[in-house]
């Protein structure tokens, strides 16, 4: 993660994610830009953010590891969206870990310094609540998925956000587990969408060959989705 002393990048960003909208009080000056290159963290697991990050380019998820050592998918961020709220809120929180799938771009505020100003501000809170039920929404329609769903549908939507330059790099055993699958049913299915010449295995992954197919797999479950798009 670098500083970017870029104003004009800045401004673009504020404008076009609508971050000071999220504020009842002026909060750019003191609004850092944050650069993080794919594969590098937002958050490390077990560190307190030093910032309230906002998403405002680029995709990211998150995990944590369980007391066994596995690691576990928990959700996936996109933009535009708040990172480290709750840790902002509830300081006992632990804090899991975010990790960039693509070049990501935050608008960071520092936490310490504004968390009493934020934690009295009924527009920040508003948006924050907004926001959270937004994130529960969505955990609970992919819990809906999971029983509603063939695996191979949900494994292309799956593909489709977390890949990265048209290439699959997850690890089998922690999308088996976020999907409540077995791990060999994954592997079944992987290999079906490779045979029916959708991916190609390589050594770092799977490429996407077929990605109007793929998407096409992907939108039986979510017609609508602008997700799902070429």
């Amino acid at each position: 993660m670098k500083e970017i002393h870029n104003e004009s990048l800045k401004q673009q960003l504020i404008k076009n994610s609508a971050y000071q909208e999220h504020f009842s009080f002026n909060v750019e000056q003191e609004t850092r830009l944050l650069h993080i290159m794919a594969g590098d963290y937002i958050v490390k697991e077990g560190e307190r953010p030093v910032y309230l990050f906002y998403l405002a380019r680029g995709r990211a998820k998150l995990y944590a590891t369980l007391a066994n050592g596995r690691v576990s998918l928990i959700d996936f961020f996109a933009a535009s969206c708040f990172i480290g709220e709750i840790e902002l809120i509830d300081q006992q929180h632990e804090s899991r870990a975010v990790q960039a799938i693509e070049e990501c771009w935050c608008l960071a505020l520092p936490a310490k310094q504004f968390r009493a100003q934020l934690l009295n501000d009924a527009v920040f809170l508003r948006n924050l609540c907004m926001s959270l039920t937004q994130k529960n929404y969505r955990n609970i329609v992919s819990l809906t998925r999971n029983q509603s769903f063939p695996l191979v549908n949900r494994l292309a939507a799956f593909i489709l956000l977390t890949q990265h330059g048209d290439l699959y790099h997850e690890k089998h055993t922690q999308v088996a587990e976020y999907m409540g699958v077995s791990y060999r049913h994954l592997l079944f299915v992987i290999a079906q969408l490779v045979d029916d010449g959708f991916l190609i295995k390589q050594k770092s992954g799977y490429a996407i060959k077929n990605k109007p197919a793929i998407i096409a797999l992907a939108r039986e479950m979510e017609p609508d989705a602008t997700l799902f798009s070429t």
